[in-house]
């Protein structure tokens, strides 16, 4: 059994990514090709911004709007701890300060009832708070009603790492589309992902957009050799925009089919772990499903009787941010957010992909009981 299955999505759609990759090779424009402008725009019509910029993986797509909006030395931005290190990774990049918060332990997004306690942290630690990055972890939006009224109320704004979250929704409104600028990660193992790195950024903001292009390409001016500001090289390989076209034609489909299987392991695995919570008004992309065990020592009996019966699983993630190496100096220590840390011991994903049935999700659901059991 496949964790995630590529392997069958690319037999149902290989003519057209075959086909797609070959106009490129036909037309030769590897860099910035017309494949780019046209993903681009599919991309802002389906979340419903102006702007849909593609890049060069999930993380420049944070790091860009960050550098487009002179977060640096002195400046403190609110983000999770649970969580890929990419999200506290580019706030370290240009010299700002990571405040790590606990999760909500039901949605394992931000805890939107603790930002304004990392807010008045910053400012007694003398960091000027600027911006605040919520994760849509496993697919699910957090909750950006709370969220940006706080940051509105400290003149603050929103950065939506949606890495794991395209597809999904909150009251109708596309992921993405819910605060001031959002970034995602066209990463493989995504919900929608190319064949290497790729990523995007959505804002409706005109001014935002036309900084974070430039950045984009080494901070262009008026062509190449004008170079106005300090940026990067972070542009969309053409061959990654022609495979994610493909891909897009049956993706919300496979939101769909991910849903549907959401809904059948919750029932068969509701009486026996803690399943995902998704609120009312969320629709999830499901990029992982995970469960919560007991303890530490039960997860490990689960995974190795998976594991014994062909079924893998991962654990995302396994030490939170505030307790690792590289973000000692902050001095977030072990206890200071107790969710997160007690998450991290429990939690386990299973395989999720659109091609599961429920015959899969029983002989899981199955293992899983005796594993119990034992």
């Amino acid at each position: 059994m496949e964790f995630i299955n590529l392997k069958k999505q690319f037999e149902i759609i290989e003519n057209k990514i075959n086909s797609n990759i070959s106009k490129v090779l036909d037309h030769g424009k590897y860099i910035m090709g017309p494949e780019i402008n046209e993903l681009e725009s599919k991309l802002a019509e389906y979340v419903n911004v102006k702007h849909a910029i593609s890049c060069s993986s999930g993380t420049d797509a944070l790091l860009l709007p960050l550098m487009a909006k002179g977060i640096g030395p002195g400046d403190a931005v609110i983000t999770v701890s649970f969580t890929f290190v990419s999200t506290a990774e580019v706030i370290s990049l240009l010299g700002a300060t990571p405040i790590f918060t606990d999760i909500n332990g039901c949605s394992f997004n931000i805890s939107s009832s603790k930002i304004n306690d990392s807010i008045e942290f910053a400012k007694k630690n003398n960091l000027n708070p600027k911006a605040i990055i919520p994760v849509d972890l496993f697919g699910q939006p957090a909750n950006y009603d709370k969220i940006n009224d706080i940051a509105k109320s400290h003149d603050m704004w929103v950065l939506e790492d949606l890495a794991q979250g395209f597809g999904s929704s909150q009251n109708g409104k596309k992921s993405g589309s819910l605060t001031l600028c959002g970034a995602t990660s066209f990463f493989p193992a995504k919900p929608l992902g190319c064949y290497g790195d790729g990523g995007a950024i959505f804002t409706n903001d005109d001014q935002l957009a036309d900084v974070i292009k430039s950045i984009r390409v080494h901070g262009k001016g008026s062509d190449k050799y004008d170079n106005v500001r300090i940026g990067v090289n972070g542009r969309l390989d053409t061959i990654q925009a022609a495979i994610l076209l493909a891909k897009l034609e049956i993706f919300d489909d496979e939101i769909k089919s991910r849903n549907q299987i959401a809904k059948m392991y919750n029932k068969h695995l509701s009486e026996v772990l803690i399943t995902p919570y998704v609120r009312p008004n969320n629709i999830s992309a499901w990029a992982q499903y995970s469960v919560l065990a007991k303890n530490e020592i039960e997860r490990g009996i689960i995974q190795a009787y998976l594991k014994d019966n062909g079924v893998p699983t991962a654990i995302y993630y396994p030490t939170p941010l505030h307790l690792q190496t590289a973000y000692k100096y902050l001095n977030q220590k072990a206890g200071t957010l107790p969710i997160s840390e007690d998450v991290s011991k429990r939690i386990f994903s299973l395989p999720m992909h659109p091609y599961l049935d429920e015959k899969d999700i029983v002989n899981i659901a199955d293992i899983i009981k005796r594993a119990l059991k034992s």
